[in-house]
């Protein structure tokens, strides 16, 4: 637990201690200005509808995955693949949408809300936006063009723009080369953070660096090498992002970013969820790793770049020529992973992704700058918006709730079919993610359980959270309650606040 960080298990992995006064933040790019998005714009929540009407299938039932997400999921083309494990028995949650039901009044929400806002451990800047997801009028609003710091739920930002900049189903490589001098080979990170040195790797699904060390072995042709070099070049500037708490690189919830690590640069890949001490260079102990599949002493492992191959060479073992390459899950499964469990490290790695296909340096700085250049080329409000980080940990965020609420929208709507990818992670009130131990036990918010589906951010003083949610009368509303200015000893009171806020949503008439 970071020191400064209330007792017992935190809530969101993002959870971190108060700030000494950090780096300053990247400048958002705010580009040329977004067309304002209309209050009345018609966006029919197919994505979202078929998320919330098959959240789990019956056992023994085999599931095909149709279409474009058959693709994205490294499916066959033509969508003949079949999973054939079983899945768990059904839980009721989540009901479908009724795009029939009455639309809550303004007035309606107004006299709801208003006093839960005014609950004083929320402290002294409650900033709330919540709006229709089908038509996208705007409800109610508190401050929700004021940028605030979003903590956690940041990550729904580096969701939808790495799933624009990159596409759904982009795989990220890491690659093997030969080296300048003979027996030499240099393995090139390409920024997965989930790579793993074998099949037991923390992140089910990952590429292996066994994989890795075979393939090099056949292309070797039996002669085995005796140097390893590490690139890890791909990412650039400091490895710990500004305006991050002291205690985040050796916290258990943050780590040193680099283009190559194992199993989100843990120590022990079997580690639990959250909290696990990381290794302080993810790189060189990747490197080593792969050294030692390879034979080759961890005393001949060092740093480096690769070579660049020949002009129209392509094969054998001059430098540069690639001798193995094996990729990631596709990025719809990697934003699946970053936001239920609110993994840091995975959110980072995104973040660059989205540099790396803007043209940006793969850093802090040029992540933020290549997000927020996608951010209104979606049609999405930039006001208030400043980004330093992919994962939230930094306070130099600042984000609007109308920003979040017209994010979540867009992503329910039919136009944008590949940023639908961002609910199949989202926790479910008192079921899964972040939000399993939340909503039931705390007056005024057992009506959000199995009904709220929602990102959750946490940091010292700052909590948030923004998602989904059906009202009684089965009307689909997005909502967004960013606070930044709790008191530092009320993290349990300020979840509970924000819990209340949503549970009266899910139970609103509203006339």
């Amino acid at each position: 637990m970071p020191p400064g960080a209330a007792s017992g298990p935190p809530a969101d992995p993002g959870a971190a201690p108060p700030a000494p006064p950090g780096d300053t933040a990247a400048p958002a790019d705010q580009g040329t200005p977004p067309t304002p998005p209309s209050a009345l714009r018609r966006r029919l929540p197919l994505v979202l509808a078929a998320v919330l009407a098959l959240v789990l299938v019956g056992v023994g039932v085999a599931v095909v995955r149709p279409g474009p997400v058959g693709q994205w999921l490294g499916d066959d083309p033509d969508g003949s693949t079949v999973a054939e494990s079983p899945e768990p028995a059904p839980v009721a949650v989540l009901a479908a949408a009724d795009i029939g039901a009455p639309v809550p009044s303004p007035e309606g929400m107004r006299t709801v809300l208003d006093p839960l806002i005014g609950d004083a451990a929320l402290g002294d800047r409650v900033n709330l936006a919540v709006a229709d997801a089908l038509t996208g009028q705007l409800l109610f609003d508190r401050g929700g063009g004021e940028g605030t710091v979003p903590a956690s739920v940041t990550k729904l930002l580096t969701a939808v723009t790495v799933l624009t900049a990159r596409g759904p189903g982009y795989r990220i490589p890491t690659r093997v080369v030969a080296g300048a001098e003979p027996g030499e080979v240099v393995i090139v990170g390409g920024g997965d953070a989930t790579l793993s040195s074998g099949a037991k790797g923390f992140y089910p699904g990952a590429a292996s660096l066994e994989s890795l060390a075979e393939q090099v072995r056949t292309a070797l042709g039996g002669t085995p090498p005796t140097r390893v070099v590490v690139d890890s070049s791909l990412f650039s500037g400091p490895v710990y992002g500004p305006g991050w708490d002291d205690d985040i690189p050796t916290g258990g919830y943050g780590g040193a970013i680099t283009a190559l690590m194992l199993d989100g640069a843990r120590k022990d890949p079997k580690a639990g969820r959250g909290w696990a001490e990381r290794v302080p260079e993810p790189d060189l102990t990747a490197g080593r790793a792969f050294a030692r599949l390879l034979g080759v002493p961890a005393g001949a492992v060092r740093k480096g770049t690769a070579p660049v191959a020949p002009a129209g060479a392509t094969g054998g073992t001059e430098p540069g020529i690639e001798l193995g390459v094996v990729h990631s899950p596709p990025l719809i499964r990697l934003v699946d992973v970053m936001i239920s469990e609110s993994d840091n490290i995975v959110a980072e790695a995104l973040a660059r992704q989205v540099a790396l296909a803007r043209g940006q340096p793969a850093s802090f700085a040029g992540a933020a700058t290549a997000m927020a250049e996608v951010v209104p080329e979606l049609g999405l409000p930039v006001d208030g918006l400043t980004l330093a980080d992919g994962s939230g940990l930094s306070r130099n965020n600042l984000i609007s709730p109308a920003l979040l609420t017209e994010l979540l929208a867009l992503a329910a709507g039919p136009d944008r079919p590949e940023l639908g990818g961002i609910f199949g992670g989202l926790p479910v009130g008192g079921w899964s993610g972040t939000l399993r131990d939340r909503y039931g036990s705390a007056p005024g918010t057992a009506a959000g359980a199995g009904v709220v589906r929602a990102k959750t951010g946490t940091l010292t003083r700052v909590h948030a959270i923004a998602g989904v949610v059906t009202t009684a009368e089965g009307r689909l509303l997005t909502f967004a309650v960013l606070t930044d200015q709790v008191p530092p000893d009320g993290m349990e009171p300020a979840r509970v606040a924000l819990d209340r806020i949503a549970a009266a949503l899910a139970t609103c008439g509203c006339p």
